[in-house]
């Protein structure tokens, strides 16, 4: 990783416009509300990607901390793809002490590829989904 680009857990340097205007770039949530996108981060353990102070990238853990996590809403700034930041930041969740013994679950319908390198696969036959029922704050 570039020295000035760096990776940290601390909600306190998390820049929630920053956050919101990457999300809302994305098919997943683009539609989320900033206070849906703030409860989120709230509830969740958090990773920011930055060049030097400004945040490029962002995901989010939700997790029991026990059994299972479910990885979501990663994304890197658009100026930033290309260079493995993403996968430099996966590498950093899926590596994470707290993490990586448990059972861990996503949702993707464009980056497999980038998934399957840190274990994740396909499990089209046993994986159901409830969707939401609110037409406020949807989800793609």
């Amino acid at each position: 990783m570039a020295q000035d680009i760096w990776i940290s857990e601390r909600k306190d340097l998390l820049q929630l416009d920053r956050i919101a205007s990457l999300l809302h770039g994305s098919y997943w949530a683009k539609n989320r509300p900033a206070d849906m996108i703030r409860s989120s981060i709230e509830n969740s353990i958090c990773f920011g990607l930055y060049d030097k102070e400004v945040q490029i990238g962002f995901a989010r853990v939700v997790t029991d901390l026990v059994t299972m996590y479910y990885l979501c809403d990663v994304i890197v700034d658009e100026a930033y793809r290309g260079r493995g930041l993403g996968k430099q930041l996966v590498a950093s969740i899926t590596s994470d002490s707290r993490l990586e013994h448990l059972h861990g679950i996503l949702v993707t319908e464009d980056a497999h590829g980038l998934y399957e390198k840190f274990g994740f696969v396909r499990d089209p036959d046993r994986t159901l989904r409830k969707k939401r029922t609110s037409t406020t704050g949807t989800d793609a």
